[in-house]
């Protein structure tokens, strides 16, 4: 099995946990509401296919990725929330299928691009590798919301692993996006993941570290959680304020998270 087959696999696997939850979901069940800003389940599966859609189009269609890019361009801080409304609007048997064929679709062009190929996006080209990953950060964070708003208890299994390794390769992104200077200080990071595995990255002799629960961080790095609810610690001036600015997603940050406390 090759490193993009592992990946698929477990991209496969995150999103028929969703799809479990939300197949049997009568009409109103999709209108349950799931973030602070009012997003319902239909907005986050509405979503979800709207950035497979956007992923398929960089891999087969240029043009339309293209003409996407300048939605983007000319609409930065709507644009995505515009194509969740819009995908929200269909029946839910209707836009589930849809969801369903578009998994489908991305699977198989992300396994037919040829080696070397980088896939143009909406930051940096990336690899079919690295927007496998992205698919499954971004499918794992808004299947969270979509969980915790229907009151299931949700797996923690070592998918998180994947939300965490954008989360620590996103570091200096935090910084930039928030016009702040990207510090010259290594951290090591050593998280422990749901199965007891030890996650790692960085140096290990590096003066600064982070350390804790894997899952949790993949819950800090995605801003579902406030850093106060989750078992992650720093040690370090710069390991400390990065745990305050941490995101694994590319865009603006958005609000900082509530305290649980305070719900």
């Amino acid at each position: 099995m090759t490193i993009l087959d592992g990946l698929l696999s477990d991209l496969a696997d995150e999103s028929l946990q969703l799809d479990t939850w939300v197949a049997g979901l009568p009409a109103d069940g999709w209108a349950t509401v799931t973030t602070p800003e009012g997003w319902t389940v239909a907005h986050q599966i509405g979503h979800l296919h709207w950035t497979d859609a956007a992923s398929l189009a960089a891999i087969t269609d240029q043009d339309e990725f293209g003409r996407g890019m300048k939605r983007a361009a000319a609409n930065p801080e709507g644009y995505v929330d515009e194509g969740a409304e819009e995908m929200a609007l269909l029946p839910p048997e209707e836009l589930l299928a849809t969801w369903r064929e578009g998994r489908v679709a991305l699977d198989a062009a992300l396994r037919a691009v040829p080696d070397g190929d980088k896939i143009p996006w909406f930051g940096p080209p990336m690899s079919p590798a690295s927007m496998a990953t992205a698919r499954i950060m971004e499918t794992w964070a808004h299947s969270h919301d979509v969980g915790e708003a229907l009151g299931l208890t949700i797996p923690q299994t070592s998918r998180a692993k994947h939300v965490c390794h954008i989360g620590v390769r996103a570091r200096g992104y935090a910084y930039l996006v928030r016009g702040e200077p990207v510090p010259e200080v290594d951290v090591r990071v050593e998280l422990t993941g749901p199965d007891g595995d030890l996650w790692t990255w960085g140096p290990e002799d590096a003066a600064e570290r982070v350390t804790g629960s894997g899952y949790d961080f993949a819950l800090l790095a995605t801003r579902r959680r406030h850093l106060d609810d989750v078992d992650v610690r720093a040690e370090g001036e710069h390991a400390a304020h990065w745990l305050t600015i941490v995101q694994a997603f590319a865009g603006l940050p958005g609000n900082d998270p509530a305290r649980l406390a305070d719900r």
